[in-house]
């Protein structure tokens, strides 16, 4: 699959862009474990051309982790078209390797974001979806892609010829989740609709599948049975980053690769620390990570004392004796 001139070879899986997840120390383990590229969180449009320092600081990027695509979002055509030409420039403004592609996010269905306009809820405006798209691809020189959902809601599902109108304006591939904007994350993702996308004779461009992808099967059936050129992989990933290489074993041998061994996670486990404090600091660095922190060790029978233990304390010190309690008690 290419975007470009990016050659993410046949099958690639991609590591969706996700905020508070997909920070610079997930993105390089998830590198690490198989992902053939990354996004960077939300980058809002609004943010950077106020020049707002965090907002700024979300698009450094590592030599490590390219592949990476840095991802905007705005409902503002100006400031999306502004914020586009500084992720262009990101590794002058925010230092680092900067963005191989730059993606604009049509598809997050969070209320404070799609209420006003931006992410999916452009779905209900995709004149001016395809107007802020076509302004931006003129305005950068670097790839452009469009991640979105398959419509509003059940009444309005619009991708098909969405799709058609995106590529018309220039992108270089196209990320579409199975689900519309109403339906946020419940229910089973639909992929017939993702399915007719690439089967439509006048697409030319890469078409990655998105949702509900947690194992080698379901991303077998994605390439197999809905033809797509590439799947994006979310909220399996976390505390999971191995799941990449597990998915690509099944592709490769038609059989489940064996569950890392415990001391395996731990290591991992301690990985990911490692690099959150290497790049955030303390006390930031062990705060962003929880959502990931007890996801490592799911299933483990009794386990809530120390998950809660690991999920509230702030101490770097504590942490590494949970990881050596865990090897203690259950390996």
């Amino acid at each position: 699959m290419k975007i470009g001139p990016l050659d993410l070879g046949e099958r690639p899986l991609l590591l969706a862009p996700m905020e508070d997840v997909t920070d610079v120390s997930f993105r390089v383990l998830c590198r690490e474990q198989g992902a053939d590229m990354v996004y960077t969180e939300f980058v809002n449009s609004d943010g950077l051309i106020r020049d707002v320092p965090r907002t700024i600081a979300k698009m450094k990027t590592l030599e490590e982790e390219a592949p990476v695509g840095i991802q905007i979002y705005g409902q503002h055509p100006d400031a999306m078209v502004e914020a586009a030409r500084m992720a262009d420039r990101a590794a002058e403004l925010a230092g680092g390797h900067g963005a191989d592609l730059i993606d604009i996010n049509f598809g997050c269905p969070v209320s404070k974001i799609a209420a006003r306009g931006a992410g999916s809820g452009m779905m209900k405006e995709p004149d001016k979806m395809v107007a802020i798209t076509k302004a931006v691809v003129e305005a950068v020189g670097k790839p452009v892609t469009v991640k979105t959902r398959l419509g509003w809601d059940d009444n309005s599902k619009i991708i098909v010829e969405l799709a058609e109108r995106l590529q018309d304006v220039g992108i270089s591939a196209l990320t579409i989740h199975g689900r519309t904007r109403c339906q946020l994350y419940k229910g089973e993702a639909d992929w017939t609709l993702i399915g007719a996308v690439k089967a439509n004779p006048r697409m030319h461009i890469p078409i990655i599948g998105n949702g509900d992808i947690t194992d080698g099967p379901s991303a077998r059936q994605a390439f197999d049975r809905y033809g797509v050129d590439g799947i994006m992989i979310g909220r399996a990933t976390y505390g999971h980053p191995w799941i990449f290489r597990e998915i690509k074993y099944f592709l490769e041998k038609g059989e489940a690769m064996p569950e890392p061994t415990l001391p395996e996670k731990v290591a991992l486990a301690r990985r990911h620390l490692a690099l959150s404090l290497q790049y955030k600091g303390e006390p930031r660095g062990i705060y962003e990570m929880r959502r990931h922190l007890s996801c490592y060790f799911k299933g483990l029978p009794d386990f809530k004392p120390l998950r809660m233990r690991m999920v509230t304390t702030l101490d770097v010190a504590e942490l590494q004796d949970i990881f050596d309690t865990i090897l203690t008690q259950y390996a």
